[in-house]
C-alpha cells in the first residue's frame, strides 16, 4: 500500500478492481475487467469527484477532508454505494487518516485487506485475491460483487 494510490475522496486505489487488474494483468490471463494505475498516479485527482468539485480540479486539496464541505453530497452517495456493496467506506477512510495520518491508515490498509492464504491484497470489489484466486475470478458471473451478496 502507497500513499500515492490513496485518492482524494478516500479509495484505497490498491484494493480497486481495475488497479489490481493492471497490476496482475488479468486481460493475459482471459479476464475482461477494466484496467487502471490509480488516480494519482494517472493524473485523476479523483475518478469519482474531481470533475464536480472546484477545489480538486484546482488542486488546492490533498484529501477532501480538508473541504469546509466534509462530507459533500456527492461524496455521501458514493460511500453509500461503497458501504453498501464494497464493504469499505471512503469517509471513514479519510475520518482515519485526518485522525491517525496516512502512515498509520495504510499499515491498517494492509492488515485488513491481506489475504490469508498468500498474503497479497484481497479486492474491495469482489472480495478476491488477484494473486491466489484468480480462478475464482475467471468464473465469476458478477466480477463486482462479493461471493455472498
Amino acid at each position: 500500500m502507497e500513499e500515492k494510490l490513496i485518492a482524494p475522496c478516500g479509495m484505497n486505489c490498491a484494493i480497486c478492481s481495475a488497479y489490481l487488474a493492471y497490476t496482475h494483468k488479468v486481460k493475459a490471463r482471459g479476464i475482461r475487467m477494466a484496467y487502471c494505475a490509480g488516480c494519482r498516479p494517472r493524473d485523476k485527482q479523483c475518478a469519482f469527484l474531481k470533475k464536480n468539485c472546484q477545489l480538486l480540479l484546482d488542486r488546492r486539496i490533498t484529501y477532501c477532508y480538508e473541504c469546509q464541505d466534509f462530507p459533500c453530497e456527492r461524496l455521501r452517495r458514493i460511500d453509500h454505494r461503497y458501504r453498501t456493496f464494497f464493504r469499505m467506506s471512503m469517509i471513514e477512510n479519510l475520518e482515519r487518516i485526518m485522525e491517525d495520518g496516512i502512515k498509520e491508515f495504510l499499515h491498517s490498509e494492509e492488515e485488513k485487506w491481506r489475504c490469508p492464504q498468500c498474503g497479497q491484497v484481497i479486492c474491495c470489489h469482489n472480495g478476491i485475491c488477484f494473486g491466489c484466486g484468480l480462478s475464482k475470478l475467471r468464473d465469476k458471473k458478477q466480477k463486482y460483487r462479493w461471493a455472498d451478496d
